[in-house]
């Protein structure tokens, strides 16, 4: 039996299943696969918060229409929570518990046994609370049981057409100010329009670290060759964001990092 076999059996198992999705491939695989098992008793949950760009929400629901997924939306926020203020080391754990209590409330209600989401076997090698929360509210990861990677997940979305196979990774806008540095709306409202303009110039992986008064910029290191070809791209996207409100803006030569605001738990 291949995966995507085991997948679709494991689903089917379920009888029904609510679906944490944000529009990523991973999440996105697995509401196409809990639609395919088990149709309508397959509930697609997407949330809707301050540190969800507009952009990522906008794309994420177009998905969701182009295969039917028959979009649910909640508003979570734990962007007003104290604890996820703070943003230290449990940041995504709060997030997570939050949306999966909203979920489990969701679920009670319309009668939905399980609720599901799109961890898969690779983050099992990256420090992730989040998980933690799915433990807790007993969150299953149907992609991780069946022992899917991340290449395998992007080929089965090839496969499927969802637009988000070849989407670069992502993730929700508190994730570009560094850990113990006060999450403020104002400064996620920042970080989006930053982001917004530098994606505007045509660049597809994109961070704007957010350090207090100064951005640190950073595009995916394939596209880092353009500001060698077209060198006026960096006095325009210094001057945007100077205007956006940044006194310091500079461009990392480095490129993009996943997890480069990381931190593991007790490290500073």
């Amino acid at each position: 039996m291949t995966k995507e076999e085991k997948l679709l059996s494991r689903l089917k198992s379920l009888e029904s299943v609510m679906v944490a999705y944000s529009g990523g491939v991973d999440s996105a695989l697995l509401a196409y696969y809990a639609k395919k098992a088990l149709g309508k008793k397959a509930v697609i949950v997407i949330a809707v918060s301050g540190s969800l760009a507009k952009s990522d929400l906008d794309r994420a629901r177009t998905q969701a229409e182009q295969f039917d997924f028959d979009l649910v939306e909640i508003q979570t926020n734990e962007t007003d929570l104290p604890e996820y203020q703070v943003n230290d080391s449990k940041r995504c754990f709060f997030c997570k518990a939050t949306l999966f209590k909203e979920m489990e409330l969701l679920a009670s209600k319309l009668g939905i046994k399980h609720i599901a989401y799109g961890a898969n076997v690779d983050d099992l090698q990256d420090y992730r609370p989040g998980h933690q929360a799915a433990k807790e509210y007993n969150v299953l990861s149907p992609l991780q049981e069946v022992g899917l990677v991340k290449d395998e997940i992007r080929a089965l979305a090839k496969e499927a057409g969802l637009p988000s196979c070849e989407w670069p990774s992502n993730a929700c806008l508190s994730s570009r100010i560094p850990t113990f540095t006060r999450v403020e709306i104002a400064s996620l409202s920042q970080i989006e329009n930053a982001e917004d303009y530098v994606k505007s110039l045509g660049f597809k992986q994109v961070r704007v670290r957010h350090l207090k008064d100064k951005a640190s910029v950073e595009v995916g290191s394939d596209e880092l060759f353009r500001f060698e070809t077209e060198p006026h791209l960096v006095s325009h996207i210094k001057n945007e964001l100077e205007r956006i409100g940044y006194e310091t803006v500079e461009i990392n030569p480095n490129g993009y990092k996943q997890g480069a605001m990381n931190i593991l738990a007790g490290k500073k």
